[in-house]
């Protein structure tokens, strides 16, 4: 009789621990981590920019538009293009989220090396 209150009291303070360690997670782990990350970008970038644009973080060698390893634009800049377009570059609004757009904007800046 005694092993099954065990259990349950075993069980009862695992949900505890897990309830507690939710929401608050300074060191990156958590599974609900904000969406306009590098990393995401990296696979935005991948899928939908690298046919036309060189980046060697990503192993792209796109020659329609600029090579953005040499561009000095800041993130906020990327972003904008991405947005509105421009030039020869479709305007992206409508076909990604703002998640994605601002995640490879990021990714961007950090593979550009700033």
């Amino acid at each position: 009789m005694r092993v099954p209150r065990f259990a349950s009291v075993l069980a009862a303070a695992a949900l505890a621990l897990g309830a507690a360690a939710c929401g608050d997670d300074d060191e990156g782990g958590d599974a609900a981590a904000p969406p306009a990350s590098a990393a995401s970008g990296k696979k935005v970038f991948t899928d939908r920019c690298a046919s036309c644009h060189t980046l060697a973080d990503a192993g792209a060698e796109g020659r329609l538009g600029p090579n953005l390893d040499e561009t000095n634009l800041d993130t906020a800049a990327i972003e904008q293009q991405v947005r509105e377009g421009g030039g020869s570059m479709p305007a992206f609004e409508g076909s990604l989220s703002d998640d994605e757009i601002t995640s490879v904007a990021t990714y961007v800046t950090e593979a550009k090396g700033g």
